[in-house]
């Protein structure tokens, strides 16, 4: 089992996979005013990490475990259900950084013959399937998979509210430690179900991603 410190490097935001170049909607709820105060800040956070737990983490704890006959249908449903156009974008991008990044880190997993195949088949690598997919392969465990996800969400949203001057440093880095409790009381009490079953659960969040391209961006500027 890879020791926990291979982990925390793979979290570390100095890792150049291009998370922090895209909101995931925070930008453009800030600047269309669904986002105003800090009460309806935290609100935002634990709705985007109930989305995480109900539509990503299905996919990633498929993708950590599947086989590569499985991995052809499990690609493609995921990419039907990534709608909005940016998000699309910054994941299929994101998930080329990652892979490359692993599979340089971890040869021995194969990941870059393995993406390699995938690509030959015309198959969307995106960054969350490809999360699990990488991590399993390289052998972390399910449930250490899981909470680094979800630890990266949180973050890199906290982060991007910090960069656009919502929030300061210290009040952002008091709230990402209190949302800890948060987000392991979500995995503690959900069921993660298989990506057949992933739902989504937060209409204005898809909402302001959809609109995110209609904004002049800062954190493309940052």
């Amino acid at each position: 089992m890879p020791h926990l410190a291979r982990l925390l490097h793979l979290a570390d935001s100095a890792l150049p996979t291009g998370s922090f170049a895209y909101s995931y909607g925070l930008e453009s709820s800030l600047m269309f005013g669904l986002i105003k105060t800090e009460t309806e800040f935290r609100a935002y956070l634990y709705s985007f990490l109930q989305q995480a737990v109900g539509f990503e983490l299905p996919f990633i704890t498929s993708a950590a475990t599947a086989t590569n006959d499985s991995l052809p249908t499990l690609l493609l449903e995921y990419d039907a259900q990534l709608l909005t156009p940016a998000l699309h974008r910054a994941s299929l991008t994101q998930g080329k950084n990652w892979l490359k990044l692993l599979a340089t880190f971890y040869p021995e997993a194969e990941l870059a013959k393995l993406g390699q195949a995938l690509a030959q088949q015309g198959l969307p690598l995106h960054f969350v399937p490809l999360f699990g997919l990488s991590l399993g392969k390289i052998g972390f465990a399910l449930a250490d998979i899981q909470a680094t996800y979800l630890h990266l969400a949180l973050r890199d949203q906290l982060s991007a509210a910090i960069r656009l001057g919502f929030i300061g440093p210290m009040a952002g880095h008091l709230l990402q430690h209190d949302f800890y409790v948060i987000f392991e009381s979500l995995l503690d009490s959900a069921t993660i179900r298989p990506y057949p079953e992933a739902t989504r659960c937060t209409l204005l969040l898809e909402i302001a991603q959809i609109f995110h391209d209609d904004i002049y961006s800062r954190l493309f500027q940052n």
